[in-house]
């Protein structure tokens, strides 16, 4: 396979958010280093992480100038030292914290190259990485859920709520998924079994009346903000557990004496990448059992909304905005 020189990608100009990425059309194609792999991208996936590093929010991010966007899917180009098992030609998804998946070619890590499954597209394979394993990861060996238990799973229109819908139903239990109105006609087809107002109505009322006043046993919080608050009301006391993996609506805070006297539930925090480093026989579990639950057809080729590399600013403002629906992808 020739490699170019440069290539077209999308640099991150300051912290100011994602309408200050900028198209290149002559950035450096980098090389691979020992244990990496450099792909040709098809697809990139959008991510709430390009957000939070766009504005300067994302702990140890990189600093602009820089190129944008941590998971690709495309085609191996040329292995580095070390690199076995991967030969040029083969599809792979993998994800690189340190950015570049917006662009023509990117560099990954050689253990986190996932081939891409036979019979699928490249861009089909976006989120078997990121929010596949964080939705699994969330529901599984952090949540606990079993069936006949209740989830309520906020975002549950996005890429990762849509697929924990799919993995808790799959699991057997009774899933709450909170969405905006708009978006809860697509909830519904993927199988919840209630659709709650996430933006105009009250979360923990709705979520009591729906169990009896007991709460849910795990919810999976992706929000933040006041949301955080809410799923914390809603959540059953002592033996409910909350799994906080995303900061989309901003901070909030939560207090001892909150745990003590007003919310008695168990508190899990998730990111994927930390989990991947400090807990990798976890996360190889994790990957086993959605391998699994592809074999089983439980999980299908994604269907992402495809954006050319140029509408990359005004996509991921739409997703910032919460405008979007399912997973949101770039063919550069």
């Amino acid at each position: 396979m020739s490699i170019p020189s440069t290539m077209r990608a999308l640099q991150q100009t300051s912290l100011n958010g994602p309408q200050d990425l900028r198209l290149t059309p002559d950035a450096p194609v980098p090389s691979p280093g020992p244990g990496e792999v450099l792909i040709r991208v098809t697809a990139a996936g959008l991510n709430f992480v390009d957000i939070s590093q766009a504005r300067g929010t994302f702990a140890g991010g990189p600093q602009p100038p820089y190129l944008a966007g941590i998971e690709a899917a495309g085609e191996v180009a040329a292995v580095g030292e070390g690199v076995t098992g991967l030969e040029p030609g083969a599809h792979v998804i993998g994800v690189g914290i340190a950015g570049g998946a917006f662009a023509e070619y990117m560099v990954l890590p050689a253990v986190g190259a996932v081939p891409v499954p036979t019979g699928w597209a490249d861009e089909q394979a976006l989120g078997m990485v990121v929010n596949w394993p964080t939705a699994l990861a969330a529901l599984k060996p952090l949540g606990g859920v079993a069936a006949g238990q209740t989830v309520l799973i906020h975002a549950a229109a996005g890429g990762t709520g849509q697929v924990a819908v799919k993995m808790a139903r799959h699991y057997g239990a009774t899933v709450i998924a909170a969405a905006s109105p708009g978006k809860h006609e697509v909830v519904r087809a993927l199988g919840a079994d209630h659709v709650i107002d996430s933006r105009g109505g009250d979360i923990a009322a709705e979520v009591l009346a729906l169990t009896g006043g007991a709460g849910a046993d795990l919810v999976l919080e992706s929000v933040g903000g006041a949301t955080l608050e809410a799923s914390l009301a809603a959540t059953k006391r002592v033996t409910g557990r909350v799994v906080v993996f995303g900061v989309a609506g901003g901070g909030a805070a939560i207090t001892n004496w909150d745990l003590v006297y007003k919310h008695q539930v168990h508190l899990i925090g998730l990111n994927i990448g930390t989990l991947i480093q400090a807990a990798p026989q976890i996360f190889g579990e994790v990957m086993g059992q959605l391998f699994g639950l592809v074999s089983a057809g439980v999980l299908g080729p994604g269907r992402p909304t495809v954006h050319e590399l140029a509408e990359g600013p005004k996509a991921l403002a739409e997703l910032e905005g919460r405008a979007t629906v399912g997973k949101q992808a770039l063919r550069p």
